[in-house]
This record gives structure tokens, C-alpha cells and sequence, in this order.
């Protein structure tokens, strides 16, 4: 199973917050992999991005982009000239507008569906959305029509990993937030699980925020989520 890296969620106000936490991070050899998410983006715009990528970080854009096919592929045209590694649609835009976007990105950066939100739990999609369709059968549905059009993953709860993988393919990407270590609060999200739970539900790539920026010590949560990602 290929594995992607484990992102640090920057949820911060601004780039001086950035800088301040990311000198925690000093010591290590290899760069942490970063997330960068619309209230980092909307702040500080993609010479923060820029920035960041000249230092070395690579670099999760997280827009979930979506509109109208026309509208989303130039977007993504415009993006792509940020040289990230990752970027975020909305699957729920539906195979045209997922099909732009894929004829608009370079072949070095992925393109990630988000599914369904980690904050729902399964009746608040359903009154949402006015379904009756269960959590997992509109997830996988929607993952299936990423698949289809050359989407290279999704973004979604960790419970649903293995059935995304039974639908797509091995190679399939497979990046899951909603990951908290052990003690840690839920915050706002419904459906969670630790970093090695995670991998077994069959995640090939994590996304942690508040255990880690939150933590007393987030160079220390930070190598913890690292183990536990990597325990068998």
C-alpha cells in the first residue's frame, strides 16, 4: 500500500502563528508535511505558500473547491502554478466539474475529493442533504465517481477507508482527518480514531491538527502520531 505523509493541520490566524510553531520543528531532518487550509489561505494568500515551499514543506492545499466545471479547472490551472503537492475538491460537484479539475493539474500534484465532512455525523447528513442514503453508501458512491474520472483520492473519515479501497483501487489515495491520539478531545468532529486505528481501517495518508498544534509539546505529538501511524 503506498503511503502518504502525515500533514500537520496549520490552523492558524496567520503566517506569524506559522512561523512561531513551525521552529518547533527545527530539529528534525526531514520537514513535517503541512496542511493549508482557507483561513491560513484567505489570510496570508500563496506568497505565504510560496514561501513555505521555498523552504522545503510540502505543501496540502486544502480549498475543496466548488462551482461550476468551468469555474473549478481554471481554478485549478491558477493553483497549480503554486507548485503544491496536494489540492482538495468537493466530490459533490460531480463528474464534470471533478473531470475539469483533472485536465487542469500538473502531473506532480494530486487531487483529493472530499466525501463527506468528518463534522457529520450520519443523521445530520442525512437531514442536510435530504437523504436517506447511509454515510458509507454516499461516501464510497462519491469516491467511486472521483475514481472514475481520474480523481487520485479522497479525503474522508477513517471508518470509511477499507470500503473507498473496495470501490477504487490498492493505489487509490486515501487521506483521513478526523485523528486523535489517545485522551485527546473531539473537538467539533464526529467520526474519529487514532493514527494506528487509522492505518488498519486502511488510510494511506493522516491529517492532525489539534492533537498536535494544541498539545503541550507539538514536536512530541508530532513524532508520537509518527509511531503509532507506523505500528503494525
Amino acid at each position: 500500500m503506498q503511503q502518504e505523509p502525515v500533514f500537520i493541520a496549520l490552523d492558524f490566524p496567520d503566517a506569524f502563528a506559522v512561523r512561531k510553531f513551525l521552529k518547533q520543528f527545527d530539529s528534525l531532518t526531514d520537514k513535517p508535511a503541512l496542511k493549508v487550509g482557507m483561513e491560513l489561505f484567505y489570510a496570508e494568500g500563496p506568497t505565504f505558500v510560496n514561501e513555505l515551499r521555498q523552504q522545503g514543506y510540502t505543501i496540502f492545499l486544502d480549498l475543496k473547491l466548488y462551482d461550476i466545471p468551468h469555474t473549478v479547472g481554471r481554478a485549478v490551472a491558477s493553483i497549480s502554478k503554486l507548485d503544491i503537492q496536494y489540492l482538495t475538491i468537493h466530490a459533490s460537484g460531480g463528474a464534470r466539474m471533478m473531470a475539469a479539475a483533472v485536465a487542469n493539474k500538473p502531473d506532480s500534484m494530486k487531487l483529493l475529493a472530499v466525501t463527506q465532512l468528518t463534522s457529520f455525523s450520519e443523521s445530520e447528513m442525512q437531514a442536510t442533504q435530504l437523504t436517506q442514503a447511509s454515510l458509507v453508501d454516499t461516501v464510497t458512491h462519491l469516491a467511486a465517481m472521483a475514481f472514475q474520472v481520474g480523481v487520485d483520492g479522497t479525503i474522508s473519515s477513517p471508518e470509511e477507508a477499507k470500503a473507498i479501497q473496495a470501490v477504487t483501487s490498492q493505489s487509490f489515495v486515501r487521506i483521513t482527518p478526523g485523528i486523535r491520539l489517545l485522551g485527546d478531545d473531539n473537538g467539533d468532529q464526529r467520526r474519529v480514531t487514532t493514527p494506528q486505528k487509522a492505518r488498519h481501517h486502511g488510510a494511506t495518508g493522516l491529517v492532525v491538527g489539534r492533537s498536535i498544534t494544541q498539545a503541550v509539546s507539538p514536536l512530541e505529538a508530532y513524532q508520537r502520531v509518527l509511531q503509532e501511524w507506523c505500528k503494525d
